[in-house]
């Protein structure tokens, strides 16, 4: 795999603009023609024994894809620890079974409002707590997402425990319903592609350069002169508005939301797709996404035990692959120059 990943990034270096593009639109096509995958008998390997594939692709993979490359950018490009990702999941999730079912508003006019909600959700929690570092931090956004889960089951306006059932689909768009699968899938596949450009466009210009030297050093960044309190509140707006966006398309599919949804699981599922991939790196957070929402589905016909087997694949990759499977070129290089000297230090000693 990891020799792929080389080979992959060489070919891309070394095209240019029109094959590059070409690629994209290559692995696009891709991407969008994986609900047709279960039809070909080829193929037919990837079903699932439960859910279908196509309800699978949305929930959880889409979902846990989306979410994680929001996470990615808190806790993988400016080094933040948030346990509580989960609550801005809800609060999108929760605007749309609440305006959906009690205005005449549709899908596509609630979602920017659920991502107004959620930003606001991270700018209160962000500015009185991300003064916090480590332990601290995770401590205070892990308390964050039980509160805002019990909020909702202790909230009779908004359904308790029971939840909000009758969220409404999407409304139609240019004659295609939403009463399938594959065109879910795919406006979830249309809003991953805008996030990964969006992180692209951030990580080469000023925040993104901010949020490297955050998470290399906050006190360096600070001394020198990097707004660091302003950066780090960025980071967790944008995350928020990227899980507030899933959180609505969530809703509409499954058409009802509860407070048991949201878990303190589903924030710590999200965490280990981004370490799983590969903190910082894109396209490995993408990969530990696919991997850990897919397989759990795809192993579900061993019942119980396949909790084991998917904790226990989980153990004996990370030991393999302690950066996550596509770790970014730079943590890589490090890592393999510590390795060097380490190795050259004790063959002097011995």
């Amino acid at each position: 795999m990891f020799n792929i990943r080389d080979r992959g990034a060489e070919i891309w270096d070394r095209s240019d603009r029109k094959r590059r593009i070409a690629i994209a639109l290559g692995s696009v096509a891709l991407a969008a023609s994986l609900p047709f995958w279960a039809d070909i008998p080829i193929l037919n390997i990837v079903n699932t024994p439960i859910s279908s594939f196509q309800a699978v692709l949305v929930y959880p993979v889409g979902m846990f894809i989306l979410m994680a490359l929001g996470l990615n950018i808190v806790v993988g490009k400016t080094g933040l620890l948030d346990l509580g990702y989960v609550a801005f999941f809800a609060i999108g999730a929760y605007s749309a079974a609440i305006l959906g079912t009690k205005t005449h508003l549709n899908i596509w006019e609630i979602l920017p409002i659920g991502m107004a909600l959620a930003m606001l959700a991270g700018l209160l929690l962000g500015l009185p707590t991300l003064r916090l570092r480590g332990d601290y931090l995770a401590i205070v956004t892990l308390g964050f997402g039980e509160i805002v889960r019990i909020t909702a089951v202790n909230t009779p306006s908004i359904g308790g425990p029971n939840g909000i059932p009758g969220v409404p689909n999407p409304t139609p768009i240019f004659g295609v319903k939403f009463d399938d699968y594959k065109p879910i899938f795919w406006v979830v596949l249309v809003m991953i592609l805008l996030v990964i450009w969006m992180i692209r466009r951030f990580s080469v210009r000023r925040p993104g350069r901010a949020w490297e030297a955050i998470r290399q050093d906050e006190d360096v960044a600070m001394l020198m002169g990097v707004a660091t309190l302003k950066y780090k509140i960025w980071a967790f707006v944008i995350g928020a508005a990227i899980g507030g966006a899933a959180g609505v398309i969530f809703a509409s599919n499954s058409m009802y939301v509860a407070p048991d949804m949201f878990s303190f699981n589903i924030s710590i599922l999200v965490l280990s797709c981004v370490v799983f991939g590969g903190m910082g790196n894109i396209w490995g957070v993408v990969v530990g996404g696919l991997t850990l929402a897919y397989l759990p589905e795809r192993i579900r016909f061993i019942s119980d035990a396949r909790q084991l087997v998917f904790g226990l694949a989980l153990v004996i990759i990370m030991n393999v692959r302690p950066d996550g499977l596509l770790p970014r070129k730079k943590r890589e290089k490090i890592r393999k120059v510590r390795e060097t000297s380490e190795s050259s230090s004790s063959g002097a000693q011995s």
